[in-house]
């Protein structure tokens, strides 16, 4: 029970800091939901990188890792290094500017006010919240599996205590028993989040994001020592039987250059996610950009690598083995520490995995409470209505309801934690990059631009999720090791298989995944889509992009600094 008891310290403090971020906190929407605007540039880096770093980083990349090989840290982090920090200095700047300048708080406030559009807002709230719901289960499941994983139940051998299991589709298999269920642990992280968000909105999460990012930073180092020098045989020799297995290796045949393509198209999606735009909103200036750009490429090495390279050599540990390796893997960290780490330095080592699950969740559950308040309760009457006070109200209730759905669906564990987040998530939001673009770029961009594109991204989901699930692994006419071939060029070896599900179930578009073609899709949308509407009128356009802007971004964030919030139709500015 002793790393239990550790986590439960843990959560005891990130509950605590919720309490004292209330008690520092003001009964205004803007100090609720963005911190009075007042995030500072160390804490800002730290809050940022937590918001983006959840159970996905940890617990996703090493699962990938212990069934792929080391390469998965060249499908992600490597293009994530590069273009998160990009992304955020020619977005993100620009973001905090507009904010500063007319008070907007989410993304579709300023799309309503730069496209003067007022449904298709909603609509683009809707996919946005949609389309994050399942980022959000995914940090329920992270949370459960830790505590599950870490309350594993030893007998007097030392060996954990084992029992039959059924599992959904019938499969028996012999698990190990746990203190905490899976079910509980997703119960007791839900809860905590809520205590923390409820209580501290904005600032509790970003205080509570400085405590963890500097517990998962730390983690990583100490994890690899400590689980290197307890492999059986050693570390060297664990090391070099996986280099022996040529099945535990990431190779070119295995990843084809498309797919290995594909994957710098995901990291556009940061950026677009509701909580990292809504924390870009919250810089105290501009100058708190420039430790981030510096230190986010630094702080993704920390992170992912020890845990892709944890989750690779336990593929050659022989005290590592699942009978589903697609469905159990996620877990395979945890297993790691539990297996190789003093009982009190695996709670601890737990405590900081947990805090990079608990990081992003905190912001996500936030982030929805600040869209559906600001974009469907403040812009249709509600603040005018019931005030301030009201506001604050209406954010909080919405994140127990967003909680409780979200625990409702991570009991079930709908999908594989890292393939889910990519298939729906990632690349849905990666798809809406090139809306934010034209909306801060192209001054001739319209609102039937942003529809036609948003509409797209949407359908293109959908289609995504339901030729993954009618035709894939468990449906009824399925060949495991075969996939199936909906449109191709040509007939037998020489054909040419443009739309093609994998034998592992998992869609691809002459080669590449589906977020490639849903970028250039919803590019193309938003542009023709564009040049046959009305541009906006004149004021807007000269409001957005003033002379200024010509002679350079320094100008406008200047102007940004020095101009009062000025709030549009729908807004009260702070």
């Amino acid at each position: 029970m002793i790393p239990i008891i550790v986590i439960f310290i843990y959560l005891a403090v990130v509950l605590y800091i919720g309490i004292f971020a209330f008690r520092k906190g003001r009964s205004t929407g803007e100090d609720f939901f963005l911190a009075s605007r007042s995030v500072g540039g160390v804490v800002f880096f730290l809050s940022l990188f937590a918001t983006n770093m959840t159970a996905f980083a940890i617990l996703g990349s090493s699962g990938k890792a212990y069934n792929e090989g080391i390469g998965v840290f060249g499908l992600m982090a490597s293009s994530s290094a590069l273009v998160i920090p990009l992304t955020l200095f020619f977005i993100g700047t620009r973001l905090w500017a507009h904010g500063k300048r007319f008070g907007h708080m989410t993304q579709v406030q300023f799309f309503r006010s730069r496209w003067e559009c007022s449904e298709i807002g909603t609509v683009i709230f809707a996919l946005s919240a949609a389309m994050l719901v399942p980022y959000i289960i995914i940090s329920v499941i992270g949370g459960g599996e830790i505590l599950s994983a870490l309350s594993v139940v030893m007998g007097p051998d030392h060996l954990p205590v084992m029992e039959k299991v059924v599992h959904a589709d019938g499969t028996v298999v012999m698990e190990a028993q746990h203190y905490i269920s899976y079910e509980v642990g997703a119960a007791i992280v839900a809860l905590v989040v809520i205590g923390n968000v409820f209580f501290g909105g904005m600032r509790g999460a970003v205080l509570v994001n400085v405590f963890q990012t500097i517990l998962f930073l730390c983690f990583g180092a100490i994890a690899c020592a400590v689980i290197g020098g307890n492999l059986e045989g050693g570390f060297s020799a664990v090391v070099e039987k996986m280099a022996d297995a040529h099945s535990t290796l990431l190779t070119r045949e295995k990843m084809p250059l498309a797919v290995f393509w594909s994957y710098t198209f995901i990291p556009l999606s940061s950026i677009m996610f509701p909580h990292m735009a809504i924390m870009c909103f919250t810089a105290k200036n501009v100058t708190a950009y420039k430790k981030t750009v510096v230190a986010y490429p630094l702080a993704i090495m920390a992170l992912w690598l020890p845990c892709v390279f944890l989750g690779a050599i336990a593929s050659a540990d022989l005290s590592i083995h699942y009978a589903d390796p697609a469905r159990d893997s996620g877990r395979v960290l945890m297993d790691m520490l539990s297996h190789h780490a003093p009982v009190w330095l695996a709670g601890i080592l737990g405590a900081g995995i947990m805090s990079a699950v608990m990081g992003s969740d905190c912001h996500q559950i936030l982030a929805l409470s600040t869209m559906f308040t600001k974009d469907v309760f403040d812009y249709y009457g509600g603040t005018k209505k019931f005030g301030e006070k009201g506001t604050v109200f209406v954010g909080r209730a919405f994140i127990l309801l967003v909680n409780a759905v979200a625990y409702a669906i991570a009991i079930y564990k709908p999908a594989g934690i890292f393939d889910l987040a990519i298939t729906y998530a990632f690349s849905g939001f990666a798809a809406l990059a090139p809306t934010m673009l034209a909306a801060l770029f192209w001054k001739r961009s319209t609102k039937y631009g942003a529809l036609a594109a948003t509409l797209f991204v949407g359908a293109a989901v959908a289609g995504v999720a339901f030729l993954e699930n009618r035709y894939g692994p468990g449906s009824a006419g399925w060949q495991p090791g075969k996939g199936v071939v909906f449109w191709a060029l040509g007939e037998g070896r020489e054909a040419v298989r443009l739309l093609f599900l994998s034998p592992a179930g998992k869609l691809s578009v002459y080669g590449f995944m589906p977020v490639v073609p849903m970028v250039f899709g919803s590019a193309f949308c938003v542009t023709v889509a564009s040049l046959l509407t009305k541009p906006p009128s004149q004021a807007t356009i000269d409001k957005y992009f003033p002379p200024a802007m010509d002679s350079g971004l320094q100008v406008t964030l200047s102007a940004a600094q020095a101009v009062p919030a000025e709030a549009p139709s729908g807004v009260k500015a702070g």
